[in-house]
């Protein structure tokens, strides 16, 4: 399998490399590999051709709403996609790296149609039982990656925004999972909830902090009892 270093550099426009064997191809990238909570998502998308759609580009060089629309005419003209995801367990149990290659493999194998190549955005490559390529930067030079990139990061932006609904107190509808300010300073105030991955070393710290202090604070409640308990009562 070929490095994307290894090769000539595209042309501006967007295009399918002349290299490759006819057939069907698909585009994975995967959103939410930084953030301090939630799953990592990953798609795999096939365009059609006869379906061009305007626009694609990297996802995070788009506005929200952009991504919104784009979102739609994607799974309305693409030939097949598949939007697939490994959980906050997994990622703790198999660290992020591997949870993403994951999610990319449960992408593609959701695919409808089955693709003769696949070009991953970046220089990792899941396990797949077809031809499959590294392309650094492939979302902003691949029209397939790009839509792939666009449907992995909408999908993980509404998760978050159902998530916010359950722990406002985090504020995940603003920064996504990513370890703001604002979100590490929630972290201290309220702890972790279910979905914070524990072996991020932010996470970590914060619950480390609590196993410290809740004896301690159990010890204190049982001495100023104890002291309580031994003070002279007055007379009445």
């Amino acid at each position: 399998m070929r490095s994307r270093k290894s090769l000539p550099l595209l042309p501006p426009e967007q295009a399918r490399l002349p290299w490759h064997a006819p057939g069907l191809v698909a585009g994975v990238d995967e959103a939410g590999r930084g953030p301090l909570a939630g799953p990592v998502v990953a798609a795999a998308v096939i365009l059609d051709d006869l379906h061009p759609i305007e626009g694609l580009n990297d996802s995070k060089k788009l506005t929200a709403a952009r991504r919104e629309v784009l979102y739609d005419e994607i799974r309305a003209k693409a030939l097949c996609c598949s939007i697939a995801e490994a959980s906050v367990e997994e990622i703790d149990r198999l660290n992020i790296l591997q949870a993403t290659l994951l999610a990319m493999r449960r992408a593609v194998a959701g695919l409808r149609l089955k693709p003769v190549l696949v070009l991953v955005d970046g220089n990792q490559l899941p396990v797949l039982d077809v031809q499959a390529e590294a392309i650094v930067k492939g979302d902003a030079l691949v029209q397939a990656i790009s839509a792939a990139s666009i449907l992995a990061k909408v999908t993980r932006d509404r998760w978050c925004e159902r998530l916010h609904e359950q722990y406002p107190q985090y504020g995940f509808d603003g920064h996504k999972g990513y370890g703001t300010a604002a979100h590490l300073a929630a972290l201290r105030q309220h702890g972790a909830c279910v979905e914070h991955r524990r072996s991020f070393a932010p996470v970590a710290h914060v619950l480390n902090i609590a196993r410290i202090a809740e004896p301690l604070a159990a010890a204190r409640a049982a001495q100023a009892m104890a002291q309580g308990a031994q003070a002279p009562l007055l007379p009445a």
